[in-house]
């Protein structure tokens, strides 16, 4: 999706969650959890980020192929727009579907699939290299002559309409539309663990695909959300990777030069049995991190997603160095707030460490590319330091009261 429509669709994000949270309190259901929502914002930053620094590749080898290759050149009339919208979809859904059966593609998307809960915030848990794993399926729509333009307007709406069928609000929308259209209840299957919906309803926009192929399931029993092997982990960057040691030690002990290159090919049940049985695997709890900590990691995830908009409106201004410079930092900042709210020593040192480098880049681009920012810079770093140098007395203080208690 072209970052212009994340930008505009922010306030819309955060709004919608505010008031399905507020619902679901209502209805005294638990539907969110501060650590697993923040991990999943988190993780769509990350997303965003990894997606402005890799779209000159994938619209790139887009716009290359439709340049060179293509055997039509298609008018804008309302009925291209509307061949192509439904050709995409059904190349989404081949798509998805790999990402559940091949490994190496499911490595990728997994991360979307972890989290215990399921709510609006999950649709923003994306992965950081999927587009990279998956782009080229889409290019048959540029050997056709679909422009790119249109590709990514059809993208945009696409991603777009799959936000609202994260969430429990709603139960079922009417029969016709459950009949053509994904909704709610049909995602919800999606997410789940249960065994009868395992690798069910993989339709972005029309579920109509998994009625043809076979892989439909109506929600009948309540699903079991997150995935088979839980993730014991909030950090964003592991979530990303903690599937490729796993299909590393699979093609170890496969047999035969032949079947160690295909495994990556093959689905994540077989690889299942090339690796070590396990102890069943218990749900997540929840970590609990003190009310300091959750204020702290809360304050840090608003200025990240202020980053995030300046990063994606001035990247085109940006010189490469602030590009890498800047990515960096926004992928640092969800992996040390992650070790803050799991309570690790060493991410406090390193969030000391990271705040220095913040203040430093800062200035430098200040001084460098944007002089009439100087103010902004300036209340930033003091912001950062002072609300760090706060939370650390904070914690002090609780420590303190904790070792008197014991005493």
């Amino acid at each position: 999706m072209s970052p212009n429509y994340i930008l505009f669709a922010i306030p819309v994000f955060f709004l919608s969650m505010a008031v399905e949270f507020w619902y679901g309190r209502r209805k005294g259901a638990g539907w969110y959890n501060f650590e697993d929502t923040i991990t999943n914002l988190n993780l769509g930053i990350g997303s965003q980020a990894t997606g402005i620094l890799t779209k000159l590749l994938v619209l790139g080898a887009y716009d290359a192929v439709y340049t060179q290759f293509r055997f039509f050149s298609l008018p804008g009339s309302w009925w291209v727009w509307i061949a192509a919208f439904i050709l995409f979809d059904y190349i989404y859904y081949w798509a998805h579907r790999l990402g559940h059966e091949w490994n190496y593609m499911w490595g990728a998307h997994i991360v979307h699939h972890q989290s215990e809960q399921f709510n609006l915030s999950v649709a923003l848990r994306q992965s950081w290299i999927h587009n990279l794993l998956s782009f080229f399926m889409f290019l048959p729509l540029a050997l056709l002559g679909v422009p790119l333009y249109m590709l990514v307007l059809i993208g945009a709406f696409t991603t777009l309409f799959q936000y609202w069928i994260h969430t429990r609000a709603i139960r079922r929308m009417p029969r016709w539309f459950e009949f053509v259209f994904n909704t709610p209840s049909h995602h919800r299957v999606h997410h789940a663990t249960n065994p009868q919906y395992l690798d069910k309803n993989y339709a972005a926009t029309f579920i109509l695909w998994d009625r043809l192929h076979g892989t439909f399931c109506e929600e009948k029993e309540e699903p079991v959300y997150g995935i088979t092997k839980p993730l014991h982990s909030l950090n964003p960057v592991w979530a990303n990777l903690h599937f490729y040691p796993e299909l590393w030690k699979g093609i170890r002990r496969e047999k035969g030069l032949l079947r160690k290159l295909l495994l990556p090919f093959r689905g994540p049940a077989y690889l299942g049995t090339l690796l070590p049985p396990e102890a069943p695997a218990e749900k997540r709890n929840p970590a609990q991190a003190p009310l300091f900590m959750k204020t702290y990691v809360f304050i840090q995830f608003v200025i990240l997603t202020a980053a995030l908009v300046k990063y994606l409106i001035h990247f085109e201004e940006l010189s490469n160095f602030y590009r890498l410079a800047g990515f960096a930092l926004i992928v640092l900042t969800t992996h040390i707030c992650a070790g803050l709210l799991e309570g690790r020593r060493a991410a406090v040192f390193s969030e000391a460490v990271r705040l220095i480098c913040v203040v430093l880049m800062l200035n430098a681009l200040y001084y460098t590319q944007y002089r009439d920012w100087f103010v902004i810079m300036l209340i930033g770093s003091l912001f950062l330091s002072v609300s760090f140098g706060l939370a650390l007395l904070l914690n002090g203080l609780r420590t303190s009261s904790a070792r008197r208690a014991r005493l």
